[in-house]
């Protein structure tokens, strides 16, 4: 399957601000590129067109991996994981414990917090870091 090209892979980073569009890490933060999630796995059937490519840090791309729904924490039900294309982040997820946790608002924020491991030990421990210096959460 072919590659993504170059010069869409840098408009879908710039359009994400330079963030992880799962957990909005910022690139600069975790010392290495982000990488190209395709929302619907091309394993799947997804293409590698715009509409279907998120910037995304590569942990948060492992964690995903071809999964497009996950099940709900709180109500047992499978629901989407976040499509970056269709939702807005603020409207699924906040940040909580002054920016150190990310919170599932809907049912598809807490599947997709729980499927990515949104607030895995080490991200917690690297955003405490990134309060502390003023640093994080971004801002929108």
């Amino acid at each position: 399957m072919a590659s993504v090209p170059q010069s869409i892979r840098q408009q879908v980073i710039s359009e994400a601000n330079q963030c992880c569009e799962y957990c909005q890490t910022q690139q600069r933060l975790i010392g290495m590129p982000l990488v190209i999630d395709h929302i619907i796995p091309r394993s799947m059937g997804g293409s590698s067109d715009r509409a279907n490519l998120a910037a995304s840090c590569y942990r948060c791309n492992e964690f995903k991996s071809a999964k497009t729904d996950a099940v709900d924490p709180l109500t047992g039900e499978r629901v989407s994981l976040f499509n970056p294309r269709q939702n807005h982040w603020a409207e699924h997820f906040a940040w909580a414990q002054e920016g150190t946790l990310i919170a599932g608002l809907t049912a598809t924020g807490r599947a997709s917090v729980d499927a990515l491991k949104l607030n895995n030990e080490y991200v917690v421990e690297s955003r405490r870091i990134w309060v502390a210096e003023n640093w994080h959460p971004p801002s929108f």
